[in-house]
């Protein structure tokens, strides 16, 4: 008799698109899963992923390009689409954003006709203003045979020292995996800045580091990264800077490196790319690309790892569960009697 796959030991793939810097791509990673793709338009994020990950195939390009069948099959279809037609930052537009790539999106789904489904956006999706197009998302899931929910996730409670609540939404194949599915419970208390941070602000023997570790005890706001068109290498707007203020930190612009020596023991230091990748989740082995500006950007935007994998690995023990009966179904049927 040939044994059905173990739970620990089935390989789920996974194709994604929108992969940014890696964030989501490394937590479905550590969740189990193995990439058959990723997709990014970015040159610099591309590079970080290859650097990362020379093995992955990363796909340079427009996701419209894509052809969804070639990746039939995969066990996930996964993604962050772009968030400035949902984000309270922008205008807001939703599907009137020639940014908006949920439509292609669907298409891919389509086309792949994945086991599952999961995707990324910024909290302001799950907000009044588009609960139409939450409805039309979901009803256009349903009608390719998805049974689909959504949850707003806050970052800190999955071992992130950030806010940063994200909308994700997941769907599933057939009722059994959806039945299955769990959504990730929180962890516990969340580390705070000053705990994350403290060994990078004494790196270079900066001897205010400690007592910036006292004031930084809590978790930081939503980090963000800009776009090519629009936002610096910097912490934000004046509401996210004046919360990292409290903190001790300086957002109005991102350090080359961490305080010197001689740096004033009382002063607000600033942020590294380092630092903002820690705070995301990152571990310090993730070498992000590019020049200052270019790699605040990929850190900024990216999906936090830990909360990647709690979902991802909760979308794995549901669709395992659904494999291991189909294995069941195929292969067991002359040992019933046992």
């Amino acid at each position: 008799m040939t044994p059905s796959r173990s739970r620990a030991s089935a390989s789920l793939t996974s194709f994604e698109i929108c992969a940014g810097a890696g964030g989501q791509a490394l937590g479905l990673e550590n969740a189990g899963f193995a990439h058959a793709a990723l997709v990014e338009l970015d040159a610099m994020a591309c590079q970080t992923l290859r650097l990362n990950r020379p093995k992955w195939d990363v796909i340079e390009g427009d996701v419209h390009d894509i052809d969804g069948k070639d990746y039939r099959g995969v066990d996930l279809f996964s993604g962050g689409v772009p968030c400035p037609p949902f984000s309270i930052a922008g205008k807001q537009l939703g599907p009137d954003d020639d940014r908006d790539l949920f439509p292609t999106a669907l298409r891919l789904i389509a086309e792949a006709k994945p086991l599952a489904v999961m995707l990324e956006n910024v909290p302001g999706l799950a907000t009044g203003r588009f609960a139409d197009y939450r409805k039309k998302l979901a009803a256009k899931l349903s009608k390719l045979g998805y049974v689909a929910d959504w949850q707003v996730l806050n970052s800190c409670n999955y071992g992130v020292p950030q806010l940063r609540p994200r909308f994700i939404l997941v769907a599933f194949k057939t009722k059994k995996a959806a039945r299955r599915f769990i959504w990730p419970a929180a962890v516990g208390t969340p580390p705070t800045v000053g705990e994350r941070l403290l060994d990078l602000m004494a790196s270079r023997g900066w001897r205010g580091a400690a007592r910036w570790a006292e004031r930084a005890k809590g978790v930081g706001p939503t980090l963000v990264g800009g776009s090519k068109l629009h936002g610096g290498p910097d912490l934000g707007p004046t509401r996210a800077r004046a919360a990292w203020l409290a903190l001790g930190v300086n957002g109005k612009t991102i350090a080359e490196e961490p305080p010197a020596p001689d740096y004033l023991v009382r002063a607000l230091p600033r942020l590294t790319v380092r630092m903002g990748a820690r705070i995301q989740g990152f571990p310090d082995s993730w070498q992000i690309s590019g020049r200052k500006t270019a790699a605040w950007r990929q850190v900024g935007n990216a999906f936090p790892p830990p909360v990647a994998e709690a979902v991802g690995g909760a979308v794995r023990r549901a669709l395992l569960g659904e494999v291991l009966t189909l294995e069941a179904e195929q292969i067991a049927l002359p040992f019933r009697i046992a």
